[in-house]
């Protein structure tokens, strides 16, 4: 799961009709648990574009789509945004979600 900018999520989510954006920040325990599952997910769905991106570097995200908290997972279906996900329950529940 490669890093991303604002910029790069934005060209991704006009390129590809589904797609998700992980949001976390360092400090977070629960996001060092919720990026152990997105990798296992990333390995598992390599044909979905999956980035990740510090929270701290990317705040106008946070305004835009009004992030209640993190770890939080954008998710994109047909262009639009289904999802976001803030309880990463377990890899087959966030492989449901993104399928």
């Amino acid at each position: 799961m490669d890093n991303w900018t604002r910029e790069q999520w934005e060209i991704t989510r006009s390129q590809f009709p589904d797609a998700a954006f992980y949001l976390y920040t360092p400090l977070c325990g629960t996001c060092a648990v919720a990026s152990k599952m997105l990798e296992v997910v990333a390995e598992l769905k390599p044909e979905l574009p999956l980035g990740k991106a510090d929270l701290n570097y990317v705040e106008s995200i946070a305004v835009d789509y009004e992030i209640e908290s993190v770890p939080c997972l954008l998710v994109q279906k047909n262009g639009q945004l289904a999802h976001k996900i803030y309880a990463f329950q377990s890899v087959p529940y966030l492989l449901e979600k993104l399928s």
